[in-house]
């Protein structure tokens, strides 16, 4: 009887070909925390729509009876003022800090382009997930209640 060949061990990747490859991972949709908010919304008795190219900014959910937008945000790269929102990179300080400026000035503009359209707009926070109940009746405030909306 033989015993299977050993796997070769992976060859070690430069560091910035393993960089390269983590930030090939990194998702503009269906990311960890927007994921969470769905379910949260849905477990709640909401229901919404994906991702509305037709939007400014394209939300991340949308509740098109009640004209509401709900954005996720993850605090690193949209600069939120917590703990992980202000970790600054130690490598390429100068690109990191002026990608995550531009993006805070684009989340900034996004609400009152939505406004001007008769939108209204959440947006939730990704360490706002540590307390799922607190952010449940965030929602809940913010939506009204599950069911059928009066306008759509």
């Amino acid at each position: 009887m033989t015993r299977p060949a050993a796997p070769l061990p992976a060859p070690e990747l430069a560091p910035d070909a393993a960089r390269a490859s983590v930030m090939r991972a990194v998702r503009s949709r269906d990311t960890a925390p927007e994921l969470a908010v769905r379910r949260l919304l849905h477990g709640l008795g909401y229901r919404f729509r994906l991702h509305r190219a037709d939007l400014p900014g394209k939300p991340d959910l949308v509740f098109p009876g009640r004209r509401k937008a709900i954005f996720v945000h993850g605090c690193f790269w949209h600069g939120h003022d917590c703990a992980r929102g202000a970790r600054a990179p130690k490598r390429n300080a100068a690109y990191w800090s002026a990608k995550i400026a531009r993006n805070a000035a684009r989340d900034a503009a996004l609400p009152a382009a939505l406004a001007a359209l008769g939108w209204q707009v959440f947006v939730v926070w990704e360490c706002a997930l540590k307390d799922r109940a607190a952010l449940a009746a965030e929602l809940h405030a913010y939506l009204g209640p599950p069911g059928r909306s009066n306008h759509g």
